[in-house]
């Protein structure tokens, strides 16, 4: 591992444990970034992404409450740009797993796209039957995104006084955010273009 990807992980580290959200920018360079899109958008065009649904087991795809179309990674069929932000990601679980004893076993992830207009409504990332969903992981592949572009990641962070406090994060091209999957309620607001993003979970047991 690279001083500077050790040093990406720390920070992360540091704010999960100070705001219950990390972020890194630069987790994929500019180029990194640009292949992943352009893998995304081929896939797309070759008609291997779907309509995301909502649910555990036999997911309902439901406009009103979330409008992206996904495409699951899979690792014995990946390119070599998705092998090596697979590799990266598992970097991460390893550098998780003897730092902070988080008993990290795996991972799933997949592309998302957001058309124009759509979004996500305000959830939580882990099942009520199915506790493995330990961090949520997204990574942002838009290039040159400008804030009045919209796409926020919304997230309520619950404060010590029961209030809630709520961050939005601009979805840059090569930023990673990270939370607890059990803990934050969040969203996806709309954009004026396009989202992209790959985005997924780190597992336990």
């Amino acid at each position: 591992m690279t001083p500077t990807l050790e040093t990406q992980f720390e920070r992360l580290i540091d704010g999960i444990l100070g705001n219950n959200v990390g972020l890194i920018d630069g987790f994929l360079s500019d180029e990194e970034t640009a292949q992943l899109a352009q893998r995304l958008h081929l896939r797309r065009a070759a008609g291997q992404f779907r309509e995301a649904g909502i649910g555990n087991g036999q997911a309902v795809v439901e406009k009103t409450i979330r409008g992206d179309e996904i495409l699951w990674l899979d690792a014995q069929t990946a390119t070599s740009e998705e092998t090596a932000f697979l590799d990266r990601v598992q970097q991460l679980i390893e550098y998780l797993n003897r730092t902070c004893y988080l008993g990290l076993r795996d991972y799933e992830l997949h592309y998302a796209l957001y058309p124009t207009g759509t979004f996500y409504k305000r959830h939580l990332d882990r099942f009520r039957a199915d506790s493995k969903r330990k961090l949520s992981l997204i990574c942002y592949l838009n290039p040159n995104w400008q804030p009045a572009d919209g796409g926020q990641l919304a997230l309520y962070l619950p404060q010590p006084d029961g209030s809630e406090q709520t961050v939005q994060v601009d979805p840059l091209g090569g930023r990673l955010v990270c939370f607890d999957s059990g803990l934050l309620e969040h969203e996806v607001l709309p954009a004026t273009r396009d989202r992209l993003s790959l985005t997924g979970w780190l597992r336990t047991g």
